[in-house]
């Protein structure tokens, strides 16, 4: 598994993004064991409690499973994306890294251009219906 740190977003969310990254792109199989939180640390050289925090968001967000005795996995019920998506985000990466943009930048233009999403129609109270509609 490859995590680097770099940049100015906080290392918890970067490796927390990264093995999200990894298990969504499918490089990370379902129920493979990630390395223990003590042997992450010490290879990107941060506190556990670094690894710690991105291992329980991941497996608050359904992405990993903790075992005692068993380590963590890539959890059975993590979902992979869709091909043309991850083949969208790779030319938007090589794209960006070819003119010198980096990941903080690409991610502010993503969410800038993101579009807004339709709101979902009010629902009303029973109260506020017509008499006869249910």
């Amino acid at each position: 598994m490859m995590i680097t740190l770099s940049g100015s977003t906080p290392p918890t969310a970067q490796i927390r993004d990264q093995i999200r990254g990894l298990i969504v792109s499918g490089r990370l199989a379902v129920d493979e064991r990630l390395p223990s939180v003590r042997q992450l640390a010490k290879d990107l050289d941060v506190a556990p409690g670094t690894v710690a925090k991105a291992y329980k968001a991941l497996e608050a967000e359904g992405f990993l499973t903790t075992r005692s005795r068993g380590g963590t996995r890539v959890s059975r019920t993590a979902t992979t994306t869709p091909r043309p998506v991850l083949e969208a985000a790779r030319q938007l990466a090589e794209t960006s890294a070819r003119l010198g943009t980096d990941l903080d930048e690409t991610v502010r233009i993503l969410r800038a251009i993101w579009p807004e999403q339709p709101s979902e129609p009010p629902v009303s109270h029973p109260a506020e219906r017509p008499p006869g509609q249910l």
